[in-house]
């Protein structure tokens, strides 16, 4: 069975509820070897610490530009701390969920800056690779990474990548890979099709960013809400279907696709290496 890792998924979202633990059996039963949990805020740390030692998965702290409106300096100094402490624990494999996001209105550009910027600090001060949001914010991004590199080049995944072509080179040249998700399994999400297809095989990991972001299959629109059809919520067990359509756009196999991208995982969040030796049944791929 292939073999892939879902490095975006917010295990500990509300939508889960109790059934999470069979869902990610789920996902485990349908070769999901691996999950990376994201933190959002200081409010969860704890949550997707404990989360992924209980499941056997990795996690990753920091304060998601969507929560900077009620953040203060003092989760910044929070975050530090948590990083600080847990620094040798290694289901820690980022600081994440951190970015920019210039989609949703009414969020302070210069205080998501402000915490991007710190956080991105924090990941080199701690030598933890990044897991960004970049929603319509590619190049301001880039270059607050820059602006941070510190001589070295980074390691991490533009998490939900939907931009150009050209932004698209730019943030493989500085380091980091970029994340494919349920996006892609729409037929008019062109561009994005497009890149799926012909970016280097080396350049691409796979993720759910579950319970949203559904691939085309779970998605209900506005009208078939309203006539009473439920959203269907995405879970990390639908990255082998999402990754079949990849595999089809790139003219390959799933099982091709699996190997690769779980090894540009591995390169992207060294620290999931040594998770995928622990358990039987998580071989290193070829």
């Amino acid at each position: 069975m292939a073999v892939f890792v879902d490095t975006h998924c917010h295990l500990d979202a509300p939508e889960f509820g109790a059934e999470m633990p069979l869902i990610r059996a789920r996902a485990a039963e349908r070769g999901v070897a691996l999950c990376v949990i994201p933190a959002v805020a200081v409010f969860n740390f704890a949550t997707v610490r404990e989360l992924a030692q209980v499941q056997g998965d990795a996690y990753a702290l920091g304060i998601h530009p969507l929560c900077t409106g009620n953040a203060q300096d003092a989760d910044l100094e929070a975050l530090d701390a948590e990083l600080a402490a847990r620094r040798s624990d290694p289901r820690l494999v980022a600081v994440g969920e951190i970015g920019l996001d210039y989609f949703v209105e009414g969020l302070d550009s210069d205080k998501q800056q402000h915490f991007f910027h710190t956080q991105l600090q924090l990941a080199r001060k701690y030598d933890l690779p990044v897991l960004i949001h970049v929603r319509r914010s590619v190049d301001k991004v880039l270059k607050h990474l820059r602006q941070t590199a510190a001589g070295r080049p980074w390691q991490g995944i533009a998490h939900a990548f939907n931009g150009s072509e050209q932004q698209a080179t730019a943030c493989i040249d500085i380091g980091l890979k970029l994340g494919f998700g349920g996006t892609v399994t729409f037929d008019r999400a062109l561009q994005l099709r497009r890149l799926a297809a012909t970016l280097p095989l080396d350049s691409m990991v796979m993720e759910t960013d579950a319970p949203d972001i559904q691939p085309h299959w779970l998605y209900r629109t506005q009208a078939q809400r309203a006539a009473g059809e439920p959203q269907g919520r995405n879970e990390p067990g639908e990255l082998p279907r999402i990754a079949e359509v990849v595999a089809r756009l790139r003219g390959m196999e799933v099982d091709e696709l699996a190997r690769a991208t779980t090894r540009n995982a591995l390169k992207a969040l060294p620290g999931l290496e040594s998770l995928l030796s622990l358990s039987e049944g998580r071989p290193h791929p070829a």
